[in-house]
């Protein structure tokens, strides 16, 4: 008998499952289509902060969250021997023009406190950032040292290595034990909203693709620059992502959105110059009507659990929001923000 039946083999189910495990529950993940099927097997993994001020409480969770992944992907990697491509690289942004500069400058001291030393904000000279920085119009660049890049597709197969090295199972099928938890996903909040009969949360489309440079970029920070996220990756490949498309034909399908995604990257990031695309990726990404995940109580399954709704956010969330479910699940802490209970999105 498991103690956790997981139903969802995604960044969510799986970082649940692997906190349940470690703490000596047994645990069985569900997944008809496999580990990483869904947006969980894209190629972006740009794990960006909100910016330090105006701080409530998603803030601090996704603060805190970021705080504590180096521990988490390396005890997922001791565990299991698997990469899971986590680095705290950093983040260069440019800064357009003399009013966003002195907004930039103003942040410092906001992240100074609010990020508790632990990590820095600042404004630096574009030409001291070398060759890799991004095109800034005043010749600065805002830099700090919060955000992190993850292999997408490589931490969900070190996540797999670990649970299974630990004893969990993971199967296309079986029944369900012990307490439940729903990582599903899209379709996961389509199911709610046909339950409700109203919009509980929805699919997003996002479409990037990953470059190959002539040379290695993986120790070198990502970038966010003109909409665009541009994430060297432990690979040695560079992701650029991505759309958001609320309306779509074809899930899985690229097009013309992508291209003028590139060309922003190529226009933005002069070290580009020259790269190979050697994948392009789409996929659709789950978003809850409150734009936060949504966390604990299940809003149609009585007696049973939910993680979803991870939106551009779920691999940064990742490793707290296995910590609270392990709480919830196991021993019915429930340290979880109101904004991520399943009212806030009704």
């Amino acid at each position: 008998m498991a103690d956790v039946t997981v139903y969802g083999a995604g960044i969510f189910g799986l970082s649940v499952a692997w906190s349940c495990l470690s703490r000596g529950a047994s645990v069985r993940v569900i997944d008809p289509y496999g580990p990483g099927a869904g947006a969980s097997g894209g190629i972006v993994g740009a794990l960006a902060p909100h910016v330090p001020e105006n701080w409530n409480d998603k803030k601090q969770f996704q603060f805190e969250s970021l705080i504590m992944a180096e521990g988490f992907w390396r005890g997922v990697e001791a565990a299991g021997g698997k990469r899971a491509g986590y680095a705290r690289s950093g983040r260069l942004q440019p800064v357009a023009d003399d009013k966003a500069l002195e907004l930039a400058r103003s942040r410092r001291a906001g992240a100074s406190e609010l990020w508790q030393g632990k990590a820095i904000w600042e404004v630096i000279e574009a030409a001291k950032a070398g060759d890799w920085a991004p095109l800034s119009p005043t010749g600065w660049l805002i830099r700090d040292t919060l955000s992190a890049r993850m292999h997408p597709r490589m931490a969900c197969i070190a996540l797999v290595a670990a649970i299974e090295a630990k004893g969990g199972e993971i199967v296309a099928e079986g029944p369900a034990q012990g307490r439940v938890l729903w990582a599903t996903g899209v379709a996961g909040l389509e199911e709610i909203n046909l339950e409700t009969t109203r919009t509980f949360g929805n699919g997003v489309k996002g479409q990037g693709a990953s470059l190959r440079i002539g040379f290695d970029p993986r120790d070198c920070p990502q970038l966010f620059a003109d909409a665009v996220h541009v994430v060297p990756h432990a690979d040695g490949t560079v992701a650029i992502g991505s759309t958001s498309e609320r309306d779509y034909d074809d899930p899985k399908s690229v097009d013309g959105q992508l291209d003028e995604v590139l060309e922003r990257a190529f226009a933005a990031v002069p070290a580009l110059a020259g790269a190979e695309v050697v994948e392009r990726w789409a996929g659709v990404r789950p978003r809850t009507r409150s734009r936060a995940p949504v966390l604990g109580a299940h809003p149609t399954k009585r007696g049973q659990y939910i993680a979803n709704g991870g939106f551009k956010i779920g691999f940064g969330m990742a490793p707290k929001v296995g910590q609270v479910m392990a709480d919830l699940l196991l021993e019915g802490i429930d340290r979880i923000p109101e904004g991520f209970r399943a009212e806030a999105s009704l």
